[in-house]
């Protein structure tokens, strides 16, 4: 039985897709990059993070600033943000059941502490923020070891590949989201442990 839930943030739990892009085309000028596209936000769907970061061609140091860049602006739009339709009743069957939950992102901690606060979401026993895109294996890996936690009673659930790879490299369970970035198709390629198109299936799943 899984007694931790670990959640990724942007994606899974906050609608923020849109909102994200939107901020890269706007300082993407700043960075010598060119705005995306419709088109290319389609083809990114089917990319992972690796992928994207090499067809882009960005090197890793102007990679950490667009990530800091991005998270500066985000913090000005929360309020646009809204958690995906069911994650809130997800959060309180889990607590309910005795589950403990926690986010894993790339996001800044204070972003997500204040869309919590917006939205009440009071479930949240701890988050944890890694500005490195490729980053959260180890995140995983020092919170299993420093809270002492069982990999077997631990799970993961995102919405994007490096999600996936980073929850399998840390050796815990992984459940991969559709509603995210990553497309349903390119999740499965990744091999999650499940694979869930509705918030409601995550409940289903660890309730067993």
């Amino acid at each position: 039985m899984y007694k931790t839930v670990i959640f990724d943030f942007d994606g899974t739990v906050a609608d923020s897709l849109k909102t994200s892009l939107r901020i890269f085309n706007q300082i993407s000028v700043d960075f010598g990059l060119p705005p995306l596209s419709p088109s290319q936000k389609k083809e990114f769907r089917n990319q992972s993070a690796r992928e994207l970061i090499k067809q882009q061609k960005i090197p890793l140091l102007k990679l950490i600033r667009i990530v800091k860049a991005v998270q500066k602006e985000t913090k000005k739009h929360l309020n646009e943000i809204s958690p995906i339709k069911g994650m809130t009743d997800v959060f309180k069957k889990l607590k309910k059941s005795g589950k403990k939950i926690g986010i894993i992102t790339s996001n800044s901690k204070e972003n997500v502490q204040l869309f919590l606060k917006h939205h009440a979401i009071s479930e949240i026993d701890f988050i944890h923020s890694e500005s490195n895109l490729l980053g959260k294996a180890k995140v995983i890996k020092d919170l299993l070891k420093k809270q002492k936690l069982n990999s077997k009673e631990i799970i993961y659930i995102g919405d994007e590949v490096r999600d996936i790879e980073a929850a399998q490299r840390a050796g815990i369970s992984v459940i991969a989201v559709t509603w995210g970035l990553n497309s349903k198709e390119r999740l499965h390629k990744s091999k999650p442990d499940f694979l869930v198109s509705k918030p409601e299936e995550i409940v289903k799943l660890l309730m067993i």
